[in-house]
């Protein structure tokens, strides 16, 4: 309205300005008559006929000037009208409730009506409806799909007035504020922004697990033909999907692809990872590789970033699979195979000195373990901390809790004058006692989330990683020294290797390689377990050192009721897809239920035609998992499906606020799923 009220005060005081004029004409007449009677005289006539004329611009040709004006006013609202009508941009104005009230002839031949006044947009997108309106205030926008064609509709409420209802022929709204709506067809946008992405280039690099120990089983004559056929499997296999790639070194390989073949990847999992495994001139051992790629970064520099990330992961978890880095996300393929034990022990004395360079900067060392330490956690910190005693540095292990299979050892180092009263240090007391002079050396664990102490991954600089468990997705963040060898059979064989080569003449004392023993027993399930020659190896330094059978297996007796418990779980046990054992584990009157339930798991293996046990153990509202298999099936993949993981053969995983029979359920749909796409 205010706008109407301006363009008539304007067009009035044009109309009024021959008036002005005129009485301009009189003053200065009179002025003129006072300075010379003569000049106003003769002055008059011309001011008498000004005025005239202005009194007959005033009366007569106001009403043309008008008339003139209301036609050109008609025929300009027309104009505007007819604008809007053929605007080729689907144009529609809508009331509160989303109802059609006036829609321009683009936006008709859209939804294919001559007629859509008086209907919902939300029957034709149901986006559009009561409550997206009720939301807008300012201009919105949002993406919907209409007729196969992706629209970006642009929103804006509008104030209209009486007159602009009956100019458009809408009668029937009696609001005062409604909403244009704009679609625009970005349709080709959005098909050349995916056909961009498609062809965004992926980059990834290729590691052969075993080359070396491949090579050594083949005859030298024939090695060059077992190097040129997988070879020319890899560069056949990339080839394919119109790929380059470039052999780095011997058992290296860097190649970039589209990213439309990554689809292609997925689908048919990698199949190389098993290709590659049929060359065979006459080797014992199959080839096995691992890769790693990396997508979807900010820069190809990036991308490079997180395949080589990724093919750390991919090795960290074992070899023989696919990990792909897509941004912040990770994704695994394979990892099926076994991961043939390394027999050279170099890698353990490179890392040993290492250790031994980091330490001598340090005064202080803490070790930690994962939350509720086991058997073999609580064991490979007593032989870190034997280590930083050699070097005298002060040292603490960091304790808050362990289970019940660890308490009985544990009491023995409490009030032993062969050990100092402040060993063991929770997490709080940990927290103070550290420094900027202190390392942290983190046992049998990857995860930060599950430390004993997790705070102090962040206020500790200097920091050691020794883990036998795959990686997953989430990792202790730049570590000074990591040492992850998935094919150990525990930690305690990595510090019993590790003992042997950071200095000379460490002298292990009798109780702590029992807990070191005793680590590996567990781990192994008394040597049938992951245990190789250096695991036996490890067992003799061990025993050398005083470690003695018949003390640990003392240490490794159970309670009566976690027999009679253990025994239960076996009895109920139920076979699923005739190879896979599901039982539940009592939790009441155990006072590690989850415990027993690993040992209940680790007993079904010994049943026939078993490939993996579960056991199920219910504890307040948390339902633990606990995995294991001989050498069939990855545990640790399907742990990490249900939020877990761990090791190739063993693992578990912890779901809140379920129950027994929703956890057997969903364990059993996992196994259905990974049986269907061939991965277990």
């Amino acid at each position: 309205m205010r706008g109407r009220i301006r363009t008539q005060g304007l067009l009035r005081a044009y109309l009024t300005w021959p008036l002005i004029m005129a009485a301009i004409l009189v003053i200065s007449n009179l002025s003129a008559a006072l300075v010379s009677p003569q000049a106003g005289a003769a002055m008059a006539g011309f001011t008498f006929v000004g005025v005239l004329i202005a009194g007959w611009l005033l009366l007569y040709s106001r009403r043309q000037i008008l008339a003139g004006l209301v036609r050109f006013s008609s025929e300009y609202s027309e104009v505007q009208d007819q604008l809007l009508r053929e605007m080729s941009v689907p144009y529609v104005l809508a009331d509160e409730e989303g109802r059609i009230l006036w829609a321009n002839r683009e936006f008709e031949n859209l939804i294919r009506e001559d007629k859509g006044h008086h209907k919902f947009l939300s029957s034709f997108f149901p986006e559009l409806n009561a409550n997206t309106f009720y939301k807008v205030e300012d201009d919105t926008s949002l993406h919907t799909e209409f007729g196969g064609r992706f629209y970006e509709v642009g929103i804006r409420s509008i104030l209209i007035d009486d007159s602009a209802q009956i100019r458009l022929g809408m009668d029937h709204f009696n609001g005062t504020r409604m909403y244009g709506i704009f679609l625009f067809d970005e349709t080709q946008l959005l098909t050349y922004e995916q056909e961009l992405n498609r062809r965004k280039p992926v980059v990834g690099l290729i590691y052969l697990d075993n080359y070396d120990e491949a090579l050594e089983s083949v005859e030298a004559v024939r090695r060059s033909l077992l190097a040129a056929l997988i070879d020319r499997k890899i560069t056949k296999y990339i080839d394919r999907m119109e790929g380059i790639v470039k052999k780095l070194e011997k058992d290296k390989y860097f190649f970039v692809i589209q990213q439309k073949y990554t689809d292609e990847l997925r689908d048919n999992r990698f199949s190389i990872l098993e290709d590659v495994k049929t060359v065979n001139i006459g080797n014992d051992m199959a080839v096995t590789l691992s890769i790693g790629i990396g997508m979807n970064g900010g820069t190809y520099l990036q991308n490079y970033d997180y395949a080589r990330a990724a093919i750390d992961m991919a090795l960290g978890r074992g070899g023989d699979q696919a990990v792909v880095k897509d941004a912040d996300r990770i994704r695994y393929y394979g990892g099926k195979s076994q991961q043939v034990e390394k027999t050279t022990r170099v890698k353990a004395r490179v890392k040993a000195h290492a250790m031994r360079e980091l330490m001598d900067t340090k005064d202080k060392i803490l070790v930690m373990g994962h939350r509720i330490g086991d058997m073999d956690c609580f064991g490979a910190a007593v032989g870190i901390w034997r280590i930083a005693q050699a070097f005298n540095k002060k040292s603490r292990i960091v304790v808050n809790d362990v289970n019940s299979s660890v308490r009985s050892i544990m009491a023995k180092f409490r009030g032993n004058p062969d050990y100092p009263e402040d060993l063991f240090a929770t997490a709080e007391e940990a927290a103070e006692w550290a420094d900027s002079n202190t390392m942290l050396v983190v046992v049998d664990v990857n995860r930060p989330s599950i430390t004993e102490a997790p705070d102090l991954l962040k206020k500790i600089s200097t920091i050691v990683v020794l883990d036998h468990h795959r990686q997953s997705a989430e990792l202790i963040q730049n570590p000074t020294l990591s040492y992850v060898e998935p094919y150990a059979s525990s930690a305690c064989e990595m510090v019993a290797e590790i003992l042997q080569y950071i200095g000379d003449g460490i002298r292990v004392k009798p109780l702590e390689a029992d807990a070191m023993y005793a680590g590996i027993m567990i781990d192994t399930h008394n040597f049938m377990n992951q245990a190789g020659v250096r695991t036996f190896e490890a067992a003799a330094f061990l025993r050398r050192n005083g470690a003695d059978v018949v003390r640990v297996r003392k240490l490794l007796r159970d309670k009566p009721e976690d027999y009679r418990a253990k025994a239960a779980a076996i009895q109920n046990m139920e076979i699923y897809k005739g190879a896979y054992a599901i039982s539940e584990c009592p939790a009441d009157g155990l006072e590690s239920p989850t415990v027993v339930g690993a040992q209940a798991a680790n007993e079904m293996l010994d049943i026939t035609g078993i490939k993996a046990s579960f056991v199920i153990t219910q504890i307040n509202d948390t339902v633990f998992y606990s995995a294991r298999s001989i050498d069939e099936v990855n545990v640790q993949v399907m742990m990490e499906k249900l939020g877990g993981g761990g090791h190739r053969t063993i693992a578990g995983a912890q779901v809140k606020e379920i129950s027994t029979a929703e956890a057997r359920d969903r364990l059993k749909a996992l196994i259905d799923e990974m049986s269907e796409k061939g991965e277990i």
